[in-house]
């Protein structure tokens, strides 16, 4: 993908989150409740440790679930999505560094956080191996990276749904129901350390450490 058409589909992508920000927390619910189960969420982030940078924050549905001494940064590419984050931070007291940027470029230096959190966001990135070299990048040696994402079930008539999903020309987010960000995160040189896939396969987990 050249340079000017990420460009292009980031800012429509922009747009689109923008417009769903008001209603996202009640969607997401729906999913999480219904098919996703709501307990990864906790999963995730209490594996964070110190300097800690959550990709794709989105609303802040994260923030509750951080351990009190977690140093945190959280980015996305939608204002709209950001102060409803930065509302929910302030009501749980949650100190937090805001940031809005591309996870495809993050506005960070190399080696500058102990993990690296991102949820329900590989399924809809543009370049999944672009991001989780990013997140690699900014990762210090000996950081965890942990994802927590819906993809190809291992159940085949679920996995046919899913690829039928994906070429609907109407869904406007471009978001992937059968990718699988563990097999880059092992290209990209790190070493998984938990990792488990629930619900059909559909939502798979993992914690890898960065060498």
């Amino acid at each position: 993908m050249s340079p000017r058409s990420r460009r292009s589909k980031t800012e429509a992508k922009r747009r689109s989150y923008a417009r769903e920000a008001r209603k996202y927390d009640q969607d997401i619910d729906f999913w999480e409740r219904k098919l996703f189960g709501p307990e990864h969420r906790q999963w995730a982030c209490s594996r964070a440790v110190g300097d800690t940078l959550e990709v794709a924050i989105g609303t802040g549905l994260n923030l509750p679930h951080y351990p009190p001494g977690v140093r945190l940064t959280g980015l996305d590419l939608t204002p709209e999505m950001l102060a409803v984050a930065e509302t929910r931070a302030q009501s749980l007291g949650r100190d937090i560094n805001l940031r809005e940027g591309d996870a495809h470029d993050l506005p960070f230096d190399e080696r500058s956080f102990d993990t690296v959190v991102c949820t329900y966001a590989m399924c809809s990135v543009l370049d999944e191996v672009k991001v989780i070299a990013e997140m690699n990048r900014v990762l210090r040696a000996g950081g965890r990276l942990i994802l927590v994402d819906h993809v190809r079930s291992t159940v085949k008539p679920l996995l046919w749904l899913q690829r039928i999903y994906e070429f609907i020309p109407s869904r406007t987010k471009g978001e992937y129901m059968t990718r699988r960000p563990a097999l880059h995160v092992v290209a990209a040189g790190l070493e998984i350390e938990e990792g488990d896939r629930l619900r059909a396969g559909v939502i798979e987990r993992l914690v890898a450490r960065k060498h």
